[in-house]
């Protein structure tokens, strides 16, 4: 599954977080904002496999995360959220458990 409307930022530590568009899961056609806080982006995706999302590939860097979507991921202990409406700042980012409940 190559993503669109992903990308990634590196940080001035070296480490990257990763957005991407997926869809969700077990929702027809509705599609999620997932960010990933990891050493590089290749991890950053392996973290994404190993939760069960198999077939996720970063193509370009078309849409990179926003700053406040790198603060609220470096806040979180997981360093793992998503967001089914990204352009909606009253909705609050949540631990990836909750996705794949």
């Amino acid at each position: 599954m190559p993503v669109t409307g992903g990308g990634f930022t590196r940080l001035p530590g070296g480490s990257v977080v990763v957005a991407l568009a997926l869809p969700r899961p077990g929702n027809n056609g509705r599609r999620v904002r997932v960010l990933v806080h990891a050493v590089n982006r290749q991890r950053a995706l392996t973290r994404l496999r190993n939760l069960g999302l198999r077939a996720v590939y970063l193509r370009g860097n078309t849409v990179p995360p926003t700053p406040d979507e790198i603060t609220a991921v470096l806040h979180h202990p997981d360093g793992l959220v998503w967001r089914e409406t990204p352009e909606d700042d009253t909705e609050s980012w949540h631990p990836i458990g909750a996705l794949l409940r």
